[in-house]
């Protein structure tokens, strides 16, 4: 009986979808743009946060040495700087590198740097990487207080700035996220209410036949389950072709080239996004359809 019940829930569903056809294109379509909405949105914040770490990662804090530190005050200063939390990697760097540094900087000007040949003018230094900049003033002060640091040459201001425009676009991401997800489900709801509206005659005969809400809701969200299954397969292939089509323009520009920064490869994101995608189109589908029926259940 269990399966007979299931049986006709899953025909009656697929039934559905093909008998109103106008209103199941309808649902289908307005779905996909949702959707297509919903993964721009997905693929931008993905890959405004994958720069942001590239960017984030390229700050760090130099620590400039003592010049009369001896190598194993050097070894000492690193190892202590290394156990201070919020460091991801200590990388040293000689007289000789710095002054390397600097002739590589100033390579366009070079009289700027012509007096400067003696590497004892370019003190050596430790090139401090973070884990998280929200620790960076932290670490700052905590290698102040150790011994044989002759300076601390940070970019402060820069780091506040990436970490405000980091919050703010993941903060913008989530409400345009809630907002698409509203609309959404309002949009699918009303199109589904036309279709339970068109046979709100078939619904009073079963009731009146004694024919329970579960029983009768049943088909209604097969259908729905199915028009979001599908929607969400078809806005999966058109992600995948918009995104490699705009990602292969923005990275052609000499912008990401000359800043050394890269996006998102489609591959990276695929299983997220189509698990997203899946999630959302039956979760829209389902609920929209018992939201639209809840009319003409009432006893």
């Amino acid at each position: 009986m269990r399966f007979n019940g299931f049986t006709y829930l899953i025909s009656e569903g697929f039934s559905n979808v093909f008998k109103n056809k106008k209103g199941t294109v309808i649902s289908l379509i307005t779905m996909i743009c949702a959707m297509f909405m919903f993964g721009a949105a997905f693929a931008i914040g993905q890959n405004v946060n994958h720069v942001m770490e590239q960017v984030q990662a390229s700050q760090g804090i130099e620590v400039f040495i003592l010049d009369d530190a001896t190598d194993e005050q050097t070894n000492t200063l690193e190892a202590e700087i290394k156990k201070i939390d919020g460091v991801s990697t200590v990388t040293y760097k000689s007289k000789e590198q710095a002054l390397e540094s600097a002739k590589e900087a100033f390579k366009e000007y070079p009289d700027a740097i012509a007096g400067y040949t003696e590497e004892y003018i370019f003190p050596a230094s430790f090139i401090v990487m973070l884990t998280d900049l929200s620790k960076a003033e932290g670490v700052e002060s905590t290698i102040a207080t150790l011994e044989n640091v002759k300076n601390i040459r940070s970019s402060n201001d820069t780091m506040n700035t990436l970490l405000k425009i980091s919050n703010g676009i993941r903060i913008a991401i989530i409400v345009v996220f809630a907002g698409l997800l509203v609309i959404a489900m309002t949009i699918i709801s009303n199109t589904i209410k036309l279709t339970v509206h068109a046979r709100r005659k078939e619904i009073s005969i079963m009731k009146y036949v004694g024919a329970t809400n579960s029983f009768i809701r049943g088909p209604f969200l097969v259908e729905g389950i199915i028009i979001g299954f599908v929607a969400a397969c078809i806005t999966i292939a058109l992600v995948t072709i918009a995104y490699d089509y705009v990602v292969a323009g923005i990275e052609a520009s000499d912008i990401l080239q000359t800043m050394n920064i890269t996006l998102l490869h489609y591959s990276e994101i695929l299983k997220m996004v189509s698990v997203v995608y899946v999630i959302l189109g039956i979760g829209i589908g389902m609920f929209g359809s018992a939201f639209s029926m809840k009319k003409y259940l009432e006893v």
